[in-house]
Formats: structure tokens, C-alpha cells, sequence
């Protein structure tokens, strides 16, 4: 059919086609001329059954299919309703018709056109006449649609002062923020549209848990192409929207601080802090880089989990001057347990025995007098095996289920199967500050839930202890400081803490992660070092070298 010919039969339109919810309503026309023919190409076509289209017209060319579908993705549409508008009377083995498009494009754009139907009838049947203009009644042949995508400016990443955090030479910082890169295929089909392979987008971090509300909306302009790409000219413009800046809580001068403490540490080491009287995340620390340990690194606690087991005795009748047993060592179940050097310090109250960190008072309070049940309960009011929704990926802290006496007597002091990591263990010393334990966040209460890990979910609502456990831990606390297993380091006044020293590994003499957890005023914080040998000697030095700059 000649295009004049074409656009005469198309404009000789008589019968009207309405078309709703349950398909179309021909007036003045059966459902086996082109009118049935026109209600089944566009219904085909809304889908994307384009085999059911070609099958439809005649002359399609070889390539039919591949163009209709090239045109989909080259438009970004998300979605496409194609709609009978009219069909013509027929007339010597021809009508005309037109069609309606309505498409949804990148950011949620709609575009809609029209366009127009040619119909021929051969060996009795009505099919769509092929023409390029059939996709777009502007299209010549060898040209076709495309939309172009310019995205805006991408809103910035700061700290809680509203400073940026990109750019700056530290490299924790660096990693919080993370990378921005050009999109793999499956990552750009994961975040949708308006996506493509090759977008900037974030890799890593906050960059990539918050990239939607970054990146923004790029700009669109609909367009007509040739062969090569080049614009032909432009159909439609649609505007941008530049992204949106996001603020954490991290606190420029706390994480500068957090970062100058670990430069004195000869192995792999991580420092968190936060507030406990809100749950907000001040800095996150790692040397070296690569995992961030401080969030994802999963270790035996040590003895810093006696704050828990302490906390549960207490909240069961127990006080700071309860007397208790600290042998030099104990058996449960036909495993002998010890303190550190063999230390015995006999019946001393609680305190003391919390202070110098008796393993075999824990482990047996635990068995005799507190039970798995029990002890479970308690840890997961100080966040164990909570889920962190705080920003950036996190693992939760675990408090497995001992199979036996024995291994829950290892579970008392941070040994057996309990795991952490030293945000999880920052959080717990906030709780013992506090007397509530909240979920540490890096962002603003209301933006937690929607960060790309979250899912939706929302964070765990705060856990208020006992008056009597906050009342306990803050005399248990002070006196690892003053007189307990980190009075030689040279930590400023009014410091609380527990060391930890974490044995991983096997043989007789495992190696040990050094540990220190604490508050001073509202500030908690956690200090790992990987295979560092005792909290006291690795740990606590950082952690007073850290608060005497923040002091």
C-alpha cells in the first residue's frame, strides 16, 4: 500500500472502536474484519507478544520482532498500553485505522501518541499492512525511537554537621561512603528503571544502600534516530530532578579520632562509636581496609559478653556486692575452665570478680543459677540476635542455643558459638550507659528502613532494662578502669569498661582477639584487634588513646 494511499484509507474512518477494562466494543463492524484484527495487534502489542503481531501483518519484514522489542528497551518503557482508536470502513480489500499509545518511560514519565493502522485483506484474512511508520507515523526506514538520558547532579553524602564526607582522604570514611561506578547488566536490571548497563551508580557503602535517593531522575528526551544513533529530531522532552543529599550521624571530629587511635595497631583492628542515648553510629574505624569488620566481622566477644551474664544475674536478685566464687578453676560437665593465669581471688563480690574478669565465676553462676533460657532472654534485650537496620549491611549479633552444660558455660563468658562484631558489642556497652539498648544507625531514624539491605524492615524497637542492671553495670564497669584488668592503661576520668580476650582457633594454646568495650558520658565505643592477645594490652590502649582526643 503507497503512503498516500495509506493516509486517504486511514483518514476515511466511519466506524468507531471504544475500547475498555474487558477489551473493545466495535461500532458498525464484526469481530472478523480489520476492527478484530486491529483489537488483537494491540492487545498483542500492550503485552509484547510480538510474534502474535507478526503473525498478524502482512509483509512483515525478517527483522519484525527484533524491532519491536528493540523499541521497548530503547524507550526504557517500563510499561505500554496500545489501544484501537478507530478503524474505517473497508473498501476494495483495504481500510485504514488509527491506534492510541500510552507508555511508561524512565522515573515514571508518561508518553503518550498516536498512530495509524493500515489494513489489507488476502486469502480472506484482515492483517495490519506493514510500514515503518506503523511504530511511529514520523519513522522512515533504517531510523527508529530511542529516549536519551542525562542524569543530574548526585546528591552528596556528610557528616551530621552537614559537611561533606566525600573527598576526604580518610579511607574508613571512604569506605562508609563508598565507590560510584558504571552499572553491570545485572545490577541495572536489579534497580529497575531507569537504569541501564554503564549508569553511574553506587558500589559500595552508602553510595549503593541510598543510591535512588542520590542519583536522582536523569532528564529524558525522547527521540528519532537513524542507523548509527545519531538524532534524527525530538519528539519529547521531560525534565529532571537532582538527587538528594544525604546526612549521617557520624561525627567529623569522633571519626577523625576513631582513625588516629587504630594507627598504633600492628594487626587488622576496628574501632566503633556511638550514642547511647539515641542509638547514633559517631564513626566507624577499620585498618586496613577491604571487609568492614567494624560492622560485618563476626568474633567471639571474650569476656566483654560478662556485661550480659552480669546483667542477667542481677535481674535475678543478685547485686555489685553479692558475694560469689572466683576458684582458679572449675569443672562443668568434664571440661575444666580457668581463669587468666590460672588466677584465684576466692569469694569476692560481684564486683571484684567482674572486674578481674573471672571466667569460672560466670560459667558457674551461669549453670547454677541463671539457665540457657534465662541467659537468652537477657542477651537479646542488649540487641543479640536482633537484626541491625541501621543504614549499611551489618551482621546481628548471636546467641546460639547450648546443646549442653558445658558448652552454655563456655557461652557465660563469650566463648562456645556466641559471635558479634564490634558494632553489635558498641551497642551493648551503650545499653549498660544508657540502660536501654537501641539499634545503632548511621542515618536518620526515618531513612534506616529505607536502605537497599532493609528491605522495608524496620528497625528493633529500643529495649529498656532493668533500673537495677544499668544501677549494677555502672559500678561493675568503672572498676575494670580503677582497679580491675585495665587499671594500668591510662584511660581519662570517668571511663567504664570490660576487656576481652577471645580465643579462636584450636590447640592448647589457641590465639585470642583482643577486646575492649566502654562509655564515658554518652559515648559507647568497641575496639577490636584481630589476634592482638589480651584486651588489656591491645585493646584498652586504643580505646584511652581515642577518648583522650575526644575528651
Amino acid at each position: 500500500m503507497t503512503r498516500s494511499r495509506w493516509a486517504a484509507v486511514a483518514a476515511a474512518v466511519t466506524a468507531v472502536v471504544l475500547v475498555g477494562a474487558g477489551g473493545f466494543w466495535l461500532l458498525g463492524g464484526g469481530g472478523d474484519g480489520p476492527e478484530g484484527t486491529a483489537g488483537r495487534f494491540t492487545a498483542a502489542w500492550s503485552k509484547g507478544d510480538y510474534a502474535a503481531m507478526r503473525d498478524l501483518t502482512a509483509n512483515a519484514p525478517a527483522d519484525f520482532t527484533t524491532r519491536l522489542a528493540r523499541q521497548r528497551g530503547d524507550l526504557g518503557a517500563t510499561a505500554q498500553e496500545y489501544t484501537v482508536a478507530s478503524v474505517g470502513k473497508p473498501k476494495g480489500g483495504e481500510a485504514g485505522g488509527a491506534y492510541s499509545a500510552r507508555l511508561t518511560l524512565a522515573g515514571g514519565r508518561t508518553w503518550s501518541y498516536d498512530g495509524t493502522l493500515g489494513f489489507t485483506k488476502s486469502g480472506g484474512t484482515w492483517k495490519v499492512d506493514w510500514a515503518p511508520g506503523l511504530l511511529y507515523p514520523a519513522l522512515k526506514e533504517g531510523q527508529r525511537l530511542s529516549a536519551a538520558r542525562a542524569w543530574p547532579s548526585r546528591g552528596t553524602i556528610g557528616y551530621a554537621d552537614g559537611s561533606s564526607m566525600e573527598g576526604s582522604p580518610s579511607g574508613s570514611v571512604q569506605q562508609i561512603v563508598g565507590p560510584v561506578g558504571p552499572a553491570a547488566d545485572e545490577v541495572a536490571k536489579g534497580l529497575g528503571a531507569p537504569y541501564r548497563k554503564g549508569d553511574p551508580v553506587g558500589v559500595d557503602g552508602l553510595n549503593k544502600q541510598y543510591e535512588k535517593r542520590l542519583a536522582g531522575t536523569p532528564a529524558l528526551t525522547v527521540q528519532i534516530v537513524d542507523a548509527s544513533g545519531k538524532p534524527v529530531s525530538t519528539i519529547k522532552r521531560f525534565g529532571g530532578q537532582d538527587g538528594r543529599p544525604l546526612r549521617t550521624t557520624i561525627d567529623a571530629r569522633t571519626q577523625k579520632a576513631a582513625g588516629q587511635a587504630l594507627s598504633s595497631a600492628d594487626k587488622p583492628a576496628s574501632l566503633v562509636a556511638l550514642r547511647p542515648s539515641t542509638g547514633e553510629i559517631l564513626a566507624i574505624a577499620n585498618k586496613p581496609g577491604g571487609l568492614n569488620r567494624a560492622l560485618l566481622g563476626r568474633y567471639p566477644p571474650g569476656s566483654t559478653f560478662k556485661v550480659v551474664t552480669a546483667a542477667a544475674l542481677v535481674a535475678g536478685g543478685m547485686d555489685a556486692g553479692t558475694p560469689v566464687p572466683c576458684p582458679a578453676t572449675i569443672n562443668v560437665g568434664g571440661r575444666t575452665f580457668k581463669n587468666y593465669q590460672h588466677e584465684s581471688f576466692g569469694t569476692v563480690p560481684l564486683r571484684d570478680a567482674f572486674a578481674h574478669s573471672c571466667n569460672t565465676t560466670f560459667a558457674q553462676l551461669a549453670v547454677e543459677r541463671l539457665g540457657r533460657k534465662r541467659l537468652t532472654e537477657v542477651a537479646r534485650q542488649f540487641g543479640f540476635d536482633a537484626p541491625i537496620v541501621g543504614g549499611l549491611p551489618a551482621v546481628r549479633a548471636a546467641f546460639p542455643g547450648a546443646k549442653d552444660d558445658t558448652a552454655f558455660a563456655a557461652e557465660a563468658f563469650g566463648q562456645g558459638e556466641v559471635l558479634t562484631s564490634p558494632l553489635n558489642m558498641a551497642s551493648v556497652a551503650g545499653a549498660a550507659a544508657d540502660g536501654t539498648w537501641r539499634t545503632p544507625r548511621i542515618v536518620p531514624a526515618d531513612l534506616a528502613s529505607q536502605a537497599a539491605d532493609a528491605g522495608g524492615r524496620r528497625p528493633e524497637p529500643p529495649h529498656r532494662l532493668d533500673p537495677a542492671i544499668k544501677t549494677a553495670l555502672h559500678s561493675l564497669m568503672p572498676a575494670v578502669v580503677t582497679e580491675g584488668t585495665a587499671n594500668g592503661v591510662d584511660f581519662p576520668s570517668g571511663t567504664a569498661g570490660k576487656t576481652g580476650t577471645a580465643e579462636f582457633g584450636g590447640g592448647d594454646d589457641p590465639p585470642t582477639h583482643a577486646w575492649f568495650i566502654g562509655y564515658r558520658g554518652d559515648l559507647a565505643f568497641a575496639v577490636i584487634v584481630e589476634g592482638g592477645g589480651t584486651g588489656a594490652e591491645a585493646a584498652a590502649p586504643i580505646a584511652a588513646t581515642f577518648l583522650k582526643a575526644v575528651s
